[in-house]
């Protein structure tokens, strides 16, 4: 491939509040970790917006917290939420327990991916505080959409963060954190 072809890719990235939506995104983009950061986006006044916050997507994250398993329970609302309101019938799903680097664990690694496979979804688990698994996520889920037809060609270029700029880092590679069931 071309290394001067750059194309925008619409990516999502939804699940409950305090998940850490916000976190792993700024640790993607900033490479930086607020512990005071919140998740506003999913509030209830948002609401709204959310027909044309899916509109066009080609990717979205599904996040849960491992530590919390309401979070986890709750992806089935989510999935629903995409399927309502999603333009694409091949946007490609990557889930992502998040917090791994906490304590006491309520969602077992196993139970995610048995979720992802059920649903046809990538899987992985990641800590934006420690940076575990946060660019494999993204990269993945990138190159998954690159692997698929008709899906990510666009005419409506725009900005966006631009994968495989940066060298790798101890522990910021995929490290075996990635399941694709």
């Amino acid at each position: 491939m071309d290394d001067d072809i750059l194309t925008t890719l619409k990516l999502l990235i939804i699940g409950e509040s305090g998940v850490g939506k916000s976190s792993l995104l700024i640790r993607f983009t900033d490479d930086t970790f607020d512990p005071e950061q919140t998740d506003t986006a999913g509030q209830e006044r948002f609401r709204t917006l959310t027909p044309s916050y899916y509109r066009g997507a080609q990717g979205v994250i599904l996040v849960y917290d491992v530590t919390k398993r309401d979070t986890f329970t709750k992806l089935e609302n989510w999935l629903n939420e995409l399927e309502t309101y999603t333009t694409r019938n091949d946007i490609v799903k990557m889930l992502v327990g998040n917090k791994i680097d906490k304590d006491s664990h309520e969602v077992d690694r196993n139970e995610g991916l048995k979720f992802a496979r059920k649903h046809s979804m990538l899987f992985i688990e990641a800590s934006a505080k420690t940076k575990d698994g946060v660019q494999c996520a993204f990269e993945e889920l990138v190159e998954k959409i690159l692997q698929t037809p008709g899906l990510w060609e666009s005419d409506n270029p725009g900005q966006g963060v631009r994968l495989g700029e940066q060298e790798p880092r101890a522990g910021g590679g995929c490290g075996g954190y990635c399941s694709i069931p």
